[in-house]
């Protein structure tokens, strides 16, 4: 499966799963067993709001390269009509994010290990 014939929507969506399955074995690996503290830990990762405020950093610190910002890009502007929860431009970010995501896992998984590491401590400094 190559990205770039990819539009961003399906790239969200195949990023999602990619960096849901990341902080699921991360909180498992933290010892967290109990299915709805697992829950209730996931989304304070995968939200949204928290993809949003992670691509927003990873951005303001010029942390990605010309790449990832284009598939970003394609993501955020491909995003559907959003979610009743969240706002507008947060789900645009927050699709973004899960675009850029699926483009990295088919091009680059390590790299894309690295971003959900820097996803990881942006979000504890955020708690």
């Amino acid at each position: 499966m190559e990205a770039h014939l990819l539009n961003g929507v399906a790239l969200a969506y195949l990023g999602d799963v990619y960096y849901e399955l990341n902080i699921r074995k991360y909180l498992l690996n933290l010892g967290i067993t109990k299915v709805n503290d697992l829950h209730k830990k996931a989304i304070k990762y995968t939200s949204g709001v928290a993809q949003a405020k992670v691509i927003q950093q990873l951005l303001e610190n010029n942390l990605l390269n010309e790449d990832e910002i284009n598939y970003f890009k394609k993501g955020r502007n491909a995003s559907g009509p959003g979610r009743k929860n969240i706002d507008m431009v947060l789900y645009h970010q927050s699709t973004g994010f899960e675009a850029m995501m699926g483009y990295l896992y088919l091009t680059n998984q390590k790299r894309a290990d690295e971003i959900i590491l820097l996803a990881i401590d942006i979000i504890h400094r955020e708690a």
